[in-house]
């Protein structure tokens, strides 16, 4: 099939929570190979870091402005309300971009979103050049998305309290169906057995041949995920989904908790605290900015389960010095009040 090169390209960046999506898009950012970019973020609640990040790595090739935020609900949930009007904004911009790169939300099902391709407000101006699905080379290695039948029932004598399947398990299932190319993410955190058990399982979960690139730090050329020419929106068939004939989907399994912190006193405090949640409150994210005292420059808080990073990005400057923080629960299990003794535990009395 032949690309309509009048076309703006769009390529969607999927993956599950944690996996490694902005800091792909800020490789991307640093590297645009000649083209004006634009970017659409998509956060699961209500505090825009990933855009805040994305920002903060602006440049003549992707201003500041072209970097917008969905903040009001799952990208495949709000099409007609946020998504087809946000592309239209991006699409009206006095200097058109030359490419666009949506994140999706962790939680966000792909095939619903190509669907809003086809709405006759954009489907002549643009088309899908890939779907770029990340996953964590590390987490898909140890098993904590099963593939298939075997793999199910290995889970199942390893923890007695797991019967079924997870939601979390369909959300990675259909992002990987949906893929033109997958990365297998922190590639630096695995070793040969762990990359290739995890690629094994990338393979037995596609429903067809697909390319599988291991990544450290997001490093990758652009030539090889920007310029598919996959039209995806065209390809729908190809790209099966566990909810197709579904009008829609719901996230009620999952739940966001937004903590707003005092300063805080040792970083490790609060590394401590969220790796604690992790194991005794089934946390799924944390992400956010903190204050430390003493400290001039804000820290950056990214985890996943209990492997926590944080680091100070750049000067509070002029902004207020508030600490906020996304906790990103399954719903069943999300206890807000011992989630935020828990982090404010890290904060000095």
């Amino acid at each position: 099939m032949t690309n309509d090169l009048t076309k703006t390209p769009v390529t969607v960046i999927t993956g599950f929570l944690g996996s490694g999506k902005t800091t792909l898009i800020r490789h991307l950012m640093a590297n645009p190979q000649g083209r004006r970019l634009a970017i659409l973020v998509n956060e699961f609640g209500t505090v825009g870091v990933d855009g805040q990040i994305l920002k903060g790595c602006a440049d003549e090739s992707c201003p500041a402005e072209n970097i917008l935020e969905l903040s009001n609900g799952c990208i495949c949930c709000t099409v007609a309300d946020d998504f087809i009007p946000t592309l239209e904004k991006l699409m009206a911009m006095p200097q058109k971009p030359d490419h666009i790169l949506i994140e999706t939300s962790g939680l966000a099902l792909p095939k619903p979103l190509l669907k809003a391709f086809d709405w006759p407000a954009i489907r002549s101006r643009i088309t899908v050049d890939g779907v770029i699905a990340l996953a964590d080379a590390e987490a898909v290695a140890a098993g904590r998305f099963a593939p298939d039948e075997a793999a199910v029932q290995a889970q199942r004598e390893a923890d007695d309290s797991l019967d079924h399947e997870t939601p979390l398990s369909e959300v990675f299932e259909d992002q990987i169906a949906c893929a033109d190319v997958v990365l297998l993410t922190k590639a630096d955190l695995v070793d040969r057995a762990g990359l290739d058990a995890a690629r094994a399982v990338i393979e037995a979960e596609a429903p067809r041949p697909l390319p599988i690139l291991a990544v450290t730090e997001g490093i990758i050329d652009p030539l090889v995920i920007l310029g598919v020419g996959a039209a995806a929106e065209d390809d729908l068939a190809a790209r099966p989904s566990h909810h197709d004939g579904a009008d829609d989907h719901e996230h009620e399994d999952f739940e966001t908790v937004v903590i707003d912190l005092p300063e805080i006193g040792d970083p490790a405090d609060l590394v401590a605290s969220i790796e604690r949640l992790a194991r005794e409150q089934n946390i799924l994210r944390v992400k956010g900015y903190v204050a430390v005292s003493g400290k001039p420059m804000r820290l950056l808080v990214q985890a996943v389960g209990a492997r926590v990073r944080h680091q100070y990005d750049r000067a509070w400057g002029s902004q207020p010095r508030a600490s906020r923080l996304v906790v990103i629960a399954e719903h069943d299990d999300v206890n807000e009040t011992a989630i935020r003794g828990a982090l404010l535990g890290a904060v000095p009395a």
